[in-house]
């Protein structure tokens, strides 16, 4: 694939049909792609693509595609793994987070897809380099790491292994951009990533704040669902400090910079969260939300996801 091309519609395999690998089937459907679905445990394959279809259906209603059924029916379960990747031009691999499971089915990939097809995954915590070194085709490998949903949250992490191919990571962002994605290039690897490191700071500071009796839980997310969010919902940290001084970010720094050193200081520290910890922030939770109502309440933010997302194409954020 040259660069700076938008490509076609192609033929992609998405090898593991649990929650991520259905929505990966959803993402590329939508946009044109024929979807070769596979996964070790056939079983359960029928009962994925329905689930596509639903969740595809459930995008038009809120208006976010159309032509749902047409984009079902580009959805096909693949009898074997070389049949998926038969004539894939891209591979999005969604295993379980396993290293050992990962190199056994990287080797497997990269030996039956053909030579031009760039293989990615879907791990949240797994280096490519990891999985990929010993492989003759490391080069075309990387990590394609969304964030859950994908069709309804677009971010998507590609992390290059030390030796996967420059034109291999050009190529990857130039499919998830083609299919409406928001590809972002992670340039080194790192454990966690972009988006588990900057959610795990927030995590550490929301459950530092909670232990030292600061603020419930409910307080902790009003504040940031009620404040923070609704900036980061259409604009990042640098943006948002850039905006909140006259004279923009180098002007924030200096007005702000001393009171934020001053609170990491106290930030410093990591300590496990304790079993005590865990156990009550989970029983407020559970006051709030009974654990009976989850499911309910995950189609409740994906719904309210789909208005979100309705509002940012509209508005073209």
């Amino acid at each position: 694939m040259a660069e700076n091309t938008t490509p076609e519609p192609g033929h992609v395999a998405i090898v593991g049909a649990g929650l991520i690998g259905q929505a990966w089937a959803i993402v590329f459907a939508r946009s044109g792609w024929t979807v070769q679905l596979y996964d070790a445990h056939e079983a359960g394959l029928p009962q994925a693509q329905q689930l596509i279809i639903g969740q595809l259906q459930a995008l038009q209603a809120q208006g976010l595609m159309t032509g749902a059924d047409e984009a079902a029916s580009r959805v096909h379960v693949a009898q074997s793994l070389a049949q998926a990747l038969q004539n894939a031009d891209y591979v999005q691999e969604s295993s379980p987070e396993q290293l050992e499971l990962k190199q056994a089915l990287f080797k497997q990939l990269d030996a039956l897809a053909p030579a031009h097809t760039i293989i990615g995954s879907s791990t949240s915590s797994i280096a490519a380099s990891l999985y990929t070194e010993d492989l003759p085709g490391r080069h075309r490998c990387l990590v394609a790491h969304p964030v859950n949903p994908p069709y309804l949250i677009p971010v998507v992490e590609l992390c290059p292994a030390p030796w996967t191919s420059p034109q291999a990571v050009a190529d990857a962002r130039s499919i998830m951009q083609a299919i409406g994605q928001k590809p972002v290039v992670v340039k080194k690897e790192i454990e966690g990533f972009i988006l588990n490191r900057l959610q795990g700071a927030l995590l550490h500071e929301a459950f530092r704040l909670y232990a030292a009796g600061i603020a419930s839980a409910e307080d902790i997310d009003t504040t940031v669902k009620d404040g923070l969010g609704l900036r980061w919902s259409f604009m990042g940290p640098f943006e948002t400090i850039d905006l909140n001084a006259p004279g923009g970010l180098s002007d924030y720094c200096a007005r702000y910079g001393a009171l934020y050193q001053s609170i990491g200081q106290s930030q410093q520290e990591t300590p496990p969260w304790s079993e005590a910890l865990v156990a009550a922030l989970d029983q407020e939770r559970r006051e709030q939300l009974p654990l009976q109502d989850l499911h309910e309440r995950r189609l409740w933010r994906d719904e309210r996801l789909m208005q979100l997302m309705r509002h940012k194409h509209v508005n073209g954020d």
